[in-house]
């Protein structure tokens, strides 16, 4: 089937036209040996021993592939965390404004943790990087709203001082948290 269109002449009359003839289309050809598509039978690596995985499926993480697995309660011990608490006073100071194992226990805090996944994350190998990332990005925070929130009303300087002060507080922490457990999740 050809196709027809309307044309116009210059002279604004207008006819049917045809329109060009495309040219045919050439097939080049390699001078080149031609290489065996591989089956699936038969698998082309350079490697003994390899594991070849059906089309779409991912490989499933071995333990002999991974690093090995941080063990937390130790790395609290190597590191002494707990007699640092002590020396510190940070046990008697958080009994003192009512935090004692006996609250933690009737608030169910501990079973809130395991709930959220906060011992997991601690052992988690991208969590160090997350919270650093995430304590950069509340220090940044604070500085930019100062800049960018103009000073007209009241209510724009303490929106300023709030987010100040929750951004260096917040930051602060992720960055403390992050070193933490980047500390607990170092080898030795």
């Amino acid at each position: 089937m050809e196709a027809k269109a309307f044309c116009s002449s210059r002279v604004g009359v207008p006819f049917l036209c045809s329109p060009p003839e495309r040219p045919k289309s050439r097939t080049i050809q390699s001078m080149a040996a031609q290489k065996p598509i591989p089956s699936a039978n038969k698998t082309v690596s350079s490697r003994k021993n390899s594991t070849v995985f059906p089309l779409g499926e991912q490989p499933r993480s071995s333990p002999l592939a991974s690093s090995p697995p941080v063990k937390l309660l130790t790395r609290v011990e190597q590191l002494k965390l707990l007699t640092k608490a002590e020396k510190a006073g940070l046990l008697s100071a958080a009994e003192k404004s009512g935090l004692s194992l006996s609250t933690i226990e009737k608030l169910g805090l501990l079973s809130k943790a395991e709930e959220f996944g906060v011992l997991s994350a601690a052992t988690d190998p991208g969590t160090p990087g997350a919270l650093l990332s995430l304590s950069l990005g509340l220090l940044l925070l604070g500085p930019s709203v100062v800049y960018l929130v103009p000073e007209d009303y009241p209510w724009q300087v303490a929106l300023q001082a709030f987010v100040a002060l929750v951004s260096v507080l917040g930051g602060s922490a992720a960055f403390a948290a992050s070193n933490l457990v980047s500390n607990l999740q170092k080898l030795k």
